[in-house]
């Protein structure tokens, strides 16, 4: 089979031993969702092992659909934040069931399919400035650097200012430096070790870093430095093959969707809700990896992107009747990206590592969340240098672009970030008197508006 031919690769100035990193890489930093989303949707009343098996294979059919439909490095799974709105706020807070939950999911992925067919979300990717699109590969950045920090607890909650550094010395006063405090040390030399690698330009370095951190994990736990404590969410770092080989039937989430509230004006709101963040989440998830891989042609369009639209319509279609919630493009591919990962091959690769983990489940559910932390955190250095291609000497320009960077980890959300930007974008552009002279789109009036709208009544 020539690799080259279907994938392009010389052409976008990649090798098959690259992609195949790039697609690990992203895999390692993205298999946490096999883990947290059966334990998030499970508190709906949904069966854990069915949403495992369910993850999985939406995340492969997603993921591949986005290798042969668009040739880009995407890789998707079931999102963070919407696995979180479908079981503490639709199904705990507003009173529905887990089935009517995911009919709402099912008819979002139907009207994402007719939107992306009908480029209405091209247009929308189209229509967003190019010193916006750097700003939110900017703000992507700091946002997954975030989450980096947060997976290793070096960043904590805090009463008085929100979030506070870890704290080595009350570790060892309560007692659980030995669970808590020595993984916050071996993510903090896991960074060092990434950024080394990197530094040294080694390839695949990003992996490396997590392997490693993982591996100085295990030989923690073997020493006794490192003992597991479930009671407060610290396990073994050492696959458990205790009930050997086994796929969890997907049957107790299989076509179990509820569409009895379907005319109700409820559905219609969380049905919207499930889009809107869905939309915005995948657009500002493209913009940002792609304007970083250099992937945008002059005018800010990403070619190809009716593919990768379509394919993440489809992979939350295919999700809702395997039983999860939306299937979205993840930013943890820039990690991909960042490793030279450049084609369809990488998303190929991730894709069917999602497809073996329903078979070593227990080898991908051991990689901690502080062995993924360090990659994270480095990536985000890595997207947060697109700062240099934002006009910083306009300030119509530079202040939304800002506005749009803070927002997305302040605020917990790509799809925060980019309403923000857009709504700044216009409002300063048409005070100032500039948005004749920009040629402001038609479309990122509408936008501007419905965000504001948002705002009023979600």
């Amino acid at each position: 089979m020539n690799l080259d031919k279907i994938f392009h690769l010389k052409e976008n100035h990649t090798d098959v031993k690259t992609e195949v990193m790039a697609g690990i890489t992203t895999f390692m930093t993205m298999a946490y969702i096999l883990a947290v989303n059966p334990n998030i949707l499970s508190a709906s009343g949904m069966d854990r092992g069915s949403v495992f098996t369910a993850t999985a294979l939406s995340a492969f059919i997603a993921t591949c659909l986005m290798a042969l439909l668009s040739n880009y490095p995407f890789v998707l799974a079931p999102g963070m934040g919407l696995n979180a709105y479908f079981t503490y706020t639709v199904v705990l807070g507003m009173g529905y069931t887990w089935q009517q939950a995911l009919a709402a999911v099912f008819a979002e992925g139907i009207i994402f399919i007719l939107l992306s067919l009908t480029n209405v979300r091209e247009a929308i990717f189209n229509s967003i400035p190019m010193n916006l699109k750097h700003a939110v590969s900017v703000g992507i950045g700091l946002f997954i650097a975030f989450i980096g920090l947060q997976n290793a607890k070096i960043v904590v909650g805090n009463d008085s200012t929100l979030v506070s550094i870890f704290s080595f010395k009350s570790s060892v006063a309560e007692g659980t430096f030995s669970s808590q405090g020595i993984t916050v040390l071996l993510a903090l030399i896991g960074i060092l070790v990434t950024a080394v690698l990197l530094a040294k330009d080694v390839k695949g370095s990003i992996l490396w870093g997590i392997l490693i951190t993982w591996v100085l994990g295990i030989i923690c736990q073997l020493t006794h430095l490192y003992v597991p404590n479930a009671d407060i969410g610290y396990y073994s770092l050492l696959p458990d093959f205790s009930n050997g080989i086994s796929v969890p039937s997907m049957a107790p989430t299989f076509m179990k969707m509820d569409f009895s509230i379907v005319f109700s004006l409820d559905f219609v709101v969380i049905m919207f809700a499930f889009l809107f963040v869905d939309m915005f989440d995948t657009l500002g998830t493209l913009i940002g990896v792609a304007s970083k891989a250099d992937m945008l042609d002059k005018d800010g369009k990403l070619p190809k992107i009716k593919g990768a639209l379509l394919s993440d319509a489809v992979g939350t279609t295919v999700g809702a009747v395997c039983g999860t919630s939306t299937v979205t493009t993840f930013v943890e591919s820039a990690s991909g990206v960042a490793e030279g990962g450049r084609t369809g091959l990488t998303s190929i690769v991730a894709g069917i590592l999602f497809a073996l983990s329903l078979l070593l489940s227990p080898i991908f559910l051991a990689i901690p969340s502080f062995a993924t932390a360090p990659a994270l955190i480095v990536v985000g250095y890595l997207m947060l240098t697109s700062v240099t291609k934002i006009d910083f000497s306009d300030m119509t320009e530079a202040i939304p672009c800002f506005i749009a960077i803070i927002a997305m980890p302040f605020m917990y959300s790509i799809s925060e970030g980019i309403s923000m930007g857009v709504i700044s974008y216009v409002v300063i552009n048409v005070i100032t008197g500039k948005a004749k002279e920009k040629k402001i789109s038609l479309l990122m009036y509408i936008l501007a508006v419905l965000f504001i709208l948002k705002y009023i009544f979600l």
